[in-house]
């Protein structure tokens, strides 16, 4: 992996928020707060770089469960001002109008979507930035909603893979059982994001940062990691199958 000054990256993070919420002159910065790892780096980050009375946190679970205690352990950690909104009732009124049974990745997109819905709203009555939390491993893979969680004004961790990000959260002081806890959505009960993607973050940022930064071949990525070809054909298709969620919708040339 890429051998990153960490206390620099760091620092260059706090800048870049600091730099943006005074540029454009707004009065502080919202974050969906999910009690996972890439969040709650976010809002660590925020709260060094603009100060704790300017963050918002907007915690949004379906389910009321430990992802939710741990979301309200970062924002009272940090003394961030917070609000709770659960969704459930709002993804039920949609699947009521619908008229038909969502499967979970429809549903989850709802959610996703809904959740934006939300941020945005509370965004723009107070005059604040939506901050989003991507990070650089579900970007290239794809690994996000669409107009969903992956809609912000600034993306801070946007270049991180997943496993840098876990040594960013180290050094901000992120609780330890945040940054250990299995990555996950919150979509459906039991749902991870290494059963989904169908690896390791570990592993699917070794063949990432080969594939697409060093841009070696395949065979000898595989060779190089001892893992068999097709894993690595597995990781190139997600990002080409991915692709049109990376771009503005595209049009014919006229």
């Amino acid at each position: 992996m890429r051998n990153l000054n960490y206390k620099e990256v760091v620092n260059k993070l706090i800048s870049f928020i600091k730099e943006k919420t005074e540029e454009i002159g707004v009065k502080g910065v919202i974050i969906g707060i999910s009690g996972g790892v890439d969040s709650a780096t976010v809002a660590y980050l925020a709260t060094k770089a603009i100060g704790k009375e300017k963050v918002l946190g907007l915690v949004m679970p379906y389910y009321m469960n430990k992802d939710v205690e741990d979301a309200l352990l970062v924002c009272n950690s940090l003394g961030i001002d917070y609000k709770v909104i659960n969704i459930k009732s709002i993804v039920k009124e949609f699947e009521k109008n619908l008229g038909f049974e969502l499967n979970n990745v429809s549903k989850g997109n709802i959610m996703a979507r809904i959740r934006m819905i939300l941020l945005y709203a509370h965004a723009n009555s107070k005059n604040y930035l939506v901050l989003g939390t991507s990070n650089r491993s579900e970007f290239l893979t794809g690994y996000f909603t669409k107009w969903g969680d992956s809609a912000s004004d600034y993306a801070p961790l946007i270049n991180l893979y997943k496993t840098e990000v876990w040594n960013i959260a180290r050094i901000l002081g992120v609780p330890s059982e945040i940054i250990n806890k299995k990555p996950s959505a919150g979509l459906w009960e039991g749902q991870t994001d290494e059963k989904d993607l169908g690896i390791t973050y570990k592993l699917l940022d070794e063949i990432l940062y080969r594939l697409v930064d060093l841009k070696m071949k395949k065979e000898k990525i595989a060779k190089d990691l001892n893992i068999p070809l097709k894993k690595v054909e597995y990781v190139e298709s997600l990002i080409k199958k991915s692709e049109h969620k990376r771009k503005l919708p595209l049009g014919p040339e006229i």
